[in-house]
C-alpha cells in the first residue's frame, strides 16, 4: 500500500466535520474511559536496559582500542605481534586523538538508536492499549446491536 492510496478527496473534510457535529454527546463514563486511555498513552518512555540488538555495537563503540595483537604465522608471527604492539604503544595517543570524534559520533548514534527503540516500544504499547479499547467497544456495540456484526 502506498501513501497516495490512503489519501482521498471524498468525503471532504467539511462533510466529515458536519457528520461529527451530528454525533450524540458521549456519556460521562465514556469520557472518563477515554481520558484514562489518553493519560496512559501519554506516559513518557522509561529508560531501561540497553536493547539487546545494540549491546554488541555498544561494546564496539570505542574504536580507539583493539584486541591484543596476535598472529597465526608460525615463524614470523612473534615478530609481527611485537611490531604491532610496539607501533600501538608508540602511536596510541595519536590514534586516540584521530579517532576521538568517531567515538563521540558512535556514542551519539547509539544513544539516538536507543531513544528510537524506546519510542517504538512505547508506541507499540500505546497501540496495543488502543486496540484493546477498540475491541472492547466493538464487543459492546455488537452486544447492543447483533445486526452490526455482519452476521
Amino acid at each position: 500500500m502506498h501513501a497516495e492510496d490512503l489519501l482521498t478527496l471524498k468525503p471532504t473534510a467539511q462533510a466529515v466535520a458536519a457528520a461529527t457535529e451530528r454525533l450524540p454527546e458521549p456519556t460521562t463514563a465514556v469520557r472518563d474511559t477515554l481520558r484514562r486511555t489518553l493519560a496512559a498513552s501519554l506516559r513518557a518512555p522509561v529508560a531501561g536496559q540497553w536493547p539487546a540488538l545494540l549491546l554488541e555495537a555498544r561494546a564496539k563503540a570505542d574504536v580507539r582500542y583493539v584486541e591484543p595483537a596476535t598472529s597465526h604465522r608460525p615463524l614470523v608471527g612473534p615478530v609481527l605481534v611485537f611490531a604491532k604492539r610496539t607501533f600501538r604503544g608508540a602511536f596510541q595517543p595519536f590514534i586516540n586523538e584521530v579517532l576521538r570524534r568517531q567515538v563521540h559520533f558512535n556514542e551519539a548514534i547509539l544513544d539516538a538508536l536507543t531513544v528510537v527503540i524506546e519510542n517504538q516500544r512505547e508506541h507499540a504499547r500505546t497501540q496495543a492499549l488502543w486496540r484493546r479499547e477498540l475491541e472492547a467497544r466493538m464487543k459492546r456495540l455488537e452486544k447492543d446491536d447483533p445486526s452490526a456484526s455482519g452476521h
